[in-house]
């Protein structure tokens, strides 16, 4: 949040706020598919059915690979958060730790997983939500006008003018990395007909409050520029209302985060192999299931990939999780495109057999083709800033990468 408050200031709720409104539009369009004909696997298997089999080996793969890097971005962030209580342990120490405990969770049933990420998820929710309450009452004990003066005061509300708060998407967006997690958990969910138009209608509310709130009350209880300065704005919230262990509880919520993400991440993991061996885009064996309906080779051999953390971090413990990021940013927004344009196919493929939806998208198809600019612009945008100009470039290579994997699966 620092680093995007300093690109947009106090705007950068306006950043968060459109940024979430494409991504709700995208989150509707792949729910739309998910209600619709609930599958492991998720957008993989619809653009296979619905595109091509090219495609679907593409998104199914490149969200597999993309969900193994951030893994490895989630296993070293576990070693450098342990870092802060114990900084003789290893890096590679906690990530094996980390690995062994989460696989044997996910082996067991769906429903340890669901329950593991409940209580780890509620961490997260609790600080924000804590965050924000113990704010507002900062923000009420000053006098009014000044209490919120700093969101038009410190070179007014576009401190660094429009281009500023255009420029700080890049870097929004990925705030919103995973959120199509929910479209791979139809094939599990009891009533995916209720719980995924739920969950995903769900989806503005939770930005307004988490994302646009946050923001809000950070950039109104202090000037842009000193957000972050001397602490993690979190950190400086709490030691505001004289919490001294601030620093402490904000380590264990990114601690719980990081495990959190690499939770989810083996799980989606495992349902996309088995989604792609389902299509025939992955060697059968990713198919088998244990006795408790776990696909067990896909989790096993996902979180085996990630082993290969431990050695990098053993190697280079200091560039790792930089280097991870980077990779991700282009593979995400990759996904993005193709659940669009996935979408486009299916809604003219239902509309040729005269299928009513279940749960459609609001104003297709001209927000299919608004969500195809906004990602176009995002990606240009990456090009003007030096730390995400390489992900873009190397998005080409990858894309070209796949496209050989899939010919010589082919031969």
């Amino acid at each position: 949040s620092a680093s995007t408050i300093a690109m947009a200031g106090p705007a950068v709720s306006l950043a968060y706020l459109i940024g979430g409104i494409m991504i709700y539009f995208v989150m509707r369009m792949l729910g739309e598919m998910a209600v619709s004909e609930p599958v492991s696997g998720s957008f993989s298997y619809f653009a296979d059915k619905y595109w091509g089999k090219f495609p679907g080996f593409l998104s199914g793969w490149n969200y597999w690979f993309l969900y193994i890097i951030v893994s490895m971005a989630e296993l070293t962030a576990v070693g450098i958060y342990m870092n802060y209580w114990l900084p003789d342990l290893p890096h590679w120490l906690s990530a094996l730790i980390c690995i062994m405990i989460i696989t044997a969770l996910n082996l067991t049933t769906v429903r340890a997983y669901g329950e593991t990420e409940f209580i780890l998820s509620a961490v997260k929710v609790a600080a924000i939500c804590g965050m924000i309450i113990l704010g507002i009452y900062l923000i009420l004990n000053r006098p009014f006008p000044d209490n919120v003066s700093n969101l038009w005061q410190h070179g007014g509300f576009f401190p660094n003018g429009i281009w500023g708060m255009i420029t700080s998407l890049a870097v929004v967006m990925f705030s919103f990395g995973g959120i199509e997690l929910i479209g791979i958990t139809a094939a599990e969910a009891d009533d995916p007909d209720r719980t995924i138009p739920r969950a995903i209608n769900q989806v503005i509310y939770r930005i307004l409050i988490f994302y646009v709130g946050t923001m809000l009350v950070l950039t109104a209880l202090w000037p842009w520029n000193m957000v972050g300065k001397e602490a993690s704005p979190l950190v400086q919230i709490f030691d505001g209302v004289g919490i001294s262990a601030a620093a402490h509880i904000l380590n264990f919520v990114v601690l719980m985060a990081a495990v959190s993400v690499y939770n989810s991440a083996i799980y989606s993991n495992s349902r996309m192999l088995y989604g792609l061996a389902a299509a025939g885009e992955a060697p059968k064996f990713f198919m088998k299931l244990s006795g408790r309906k776990v696909p067990v080779t896909a989790i096993l051999f996902s979180s085996g990939i990630t082993l290969l953390t431990v050695v990098l971090n053993y190697v280079f413990p200091d560039e790792v999780f930089m280097y991870m990021l980077s990779i991700v940013t282009g593979a995400v927004i990759t996904t993005w495109i193709l659940i669009v344009l996935v979408h486009l196919k299916f809604r003219a493929a239902k509309e040729r057999n005269g299928t009513k939806a279940k749960f459609p998208a609001p104003f297709y198809p001209f927000v299919n083709y608004l969500c195809l600019i906004f990602f176009a612009g995002v990606i240009g945008i990456m090009l003007t800033l030096p730390d995400m100009r390489q992900a873009v470039l190397v998005l080409p290579v990858w894309l070209i990468a796949l496209w050989i994997g899939y010919k010589m699966k082919n031969k």
